[in-house]
């Protein structure tokens, strides 16, 4: 039975729900392209089936900030995904703040676990700091999934050099969540 893995890319094309936004860049843009890239593995490793929150850039989730989480682990709670792994790109003021971090609900849990993975992964492809696996039990996609949720700020879009590789690259960060995954599973 292939483990069943529903890939949020994070934020809206257009309000409501929109991302952060440094050097031309959106978030939404950059997370919708790792997340397709991740979904394309997935799909093609027999191990795994996976499902996207946006299948194409334009598809636009929800009315409102709320409806627009809500419809996301909607889905995810209906599939019945085994695991839901939200994709983001975090952002500081501080323009040299960098690194990869994954949040869960709480620690010690699987959640935890294979998000321990797949940072190790991700920050070994990528060269990025591993700034660790936190607990943050108040956002929506992470406490109100049936499933163990993994958020994975794959960078800083504040930081110009993490920003660019970010950019140019979405399939590195698409392979080392995806390694993160077979390293966890085991398959």
């Amino acid at each position: 039975m292939a483990i069943r893995v529903y890939v949020d890319q994070g934020h809206n094309p257009s309000n409501p729900n929109t991302g952060a936004e440094w050097y031309g860049l959106r978030e939404q843009d950059v997370t919708y392209r790792v997340g397709r890239a991740l979904y394309d593995l997935l799909q093609n490793d027999p191990n795994f089936t996976a499902r996207l929150s946006r299948p194409t850039p334009e598809t636009q989730l929800g009315t409102s900030n709320a409806t627009s989480l809500s419809t996301r682990t909607n889905q995810a709670n209906t599939w019945g995904a085994d695991l839901f792994l939200s994709i983001h790109t975090n952002a500081s003021l501080d323009t040299s703040a960098n690194g990869t971090e994954s949040l869960v609900y709480r620690i010690p849990s699987t959640a935890a676990d294979i998000a321990g993975a797949i940072q190790t992964n991700l920050t070994a492809l990528t060269g990025f700091r591993n700034r660790g696996v936190l607990a943050r039990p108040g956002l929506w996609v992470l406490r109100k999934t049936r499933m163990p949720a993994v958020l994975t700020e794959l960078g800083f879009l504040s930081n110009p050099s993490e920003a660019a590789q970010m950019n140019e690259n979405p399939a590195l960060f698409a392979e080392g969540i995806y390694r993160g995954l077979v390293a966890y599973y085991g398959v």
